[in-house]
């Protein structure tokens, strides 16, 4: 792949000065340092809810460590997998559609490491951004509740990283065979369908739809089988960023 080194550093420079730096990073580190908080305010919340009210008492327990990680895991679930979706939508796409492929392509730039070069940049600011959220939610943690063991909160953390890593690859796949907003339908249906997967057996539990739900069994401590689920989800990304490569290569730029 021609010119993949320098296409890489194009790339980091392009995050560094641009919008994709505030996004998606942005906004994980604000759930980092706010999700340990809220935890230990909702229970006074809820309960301030029946001040007033006769015959009203709400009781909830006493906030844990657990509570504060929970939140860090749900925010990525969600939120977190919603906006790598959206940043990533237009990864390929956006470049194709600004002319800006067509000008890279004219240098010693293969079409292949165009794209893997694509995935290997944004795959490493998602591993460092999930591992600097992580750090921050556990240290916040730490201070505020007095105790935050770390193994679950990693744990649940690279569970969900993996599976973060699965839905780059398809959105770069999506990103070199679509528009940006055809794209952003198709992740969101890849989404949608990986989700349904964790309803059938054999799919549920050899495959990446697995890790969906493995971060919370994690944090509660009833971790399953994640094996099986890892390698199909290397393998994924593999099948993925080839396809990406060679739809890619078929396109008129």
């Amino acid at each position: 792949m021609k010119g993949f080194a320098r296409f890489l550093g194009k790339e980091v420079t392009e995050i560094l000065r641009t919008w994709r730096i505030w996004v998606l990073p942005g906004v994980l580190l604000f759930f980092a340092l706010s999700g340990p908080v809220l935890a230990k305010l909702t229970p006074q919340l809820i309960a301030s809810l029946g001040t007033g009210q006769d015959g009203v008492v709400i009781t909830m327990p006493d906030p844990t460590y657990l509570d504060a990680y929970g939140q860090w895991i749900k925010n990525l679930g969600q939120i977190g997998i919603f906006l790598l979706i959206g940043v990533s939508a237009g990864l390929v796409a956006g470049e194709r559609k600004s002319g800006t492929a067509a000008l890279v392509l004219t240098k010693p730039v293969s079409r292949e490491g165009f794209v893997v070069a694509k995935y290997l940049v944004h795959a490493g600011l998602l591993v460092v951004v999930t591992a600097l959220g992580t750090l921050a939610t556990w240290g916040v943690t730490a201070a505020i509740f007095g105790e935050a063991p770390p193994l679950r909160l990693l744990e649940a953390s690279a569970l969900w990283l993996a599976f973060a890593l699965v839905m780059l690859a398809a959105m770069v796949m999506w990103s070199s065979a679509f528009s940006t907003l055809a794209a952003l339908g198709a992740g969101m249906a890849t989404f949608v369908v990986v989700g349904l997967l964790t309803l059938w057996g054999p799919t549920a539990h050899y495959t990446p739809a697995a890790l969906m739900g493995a971060p919370t069994a994690a944090l509660a401590g009833t971790s399953a089988e994640v094996l099986w689920p890892l390698v199909t989800a290397a393998l994924a990304v593999l099948l993925l960023v080839f396809a990406a490569t060679r739809i890619f290569a078929a396109k008129e730029i």
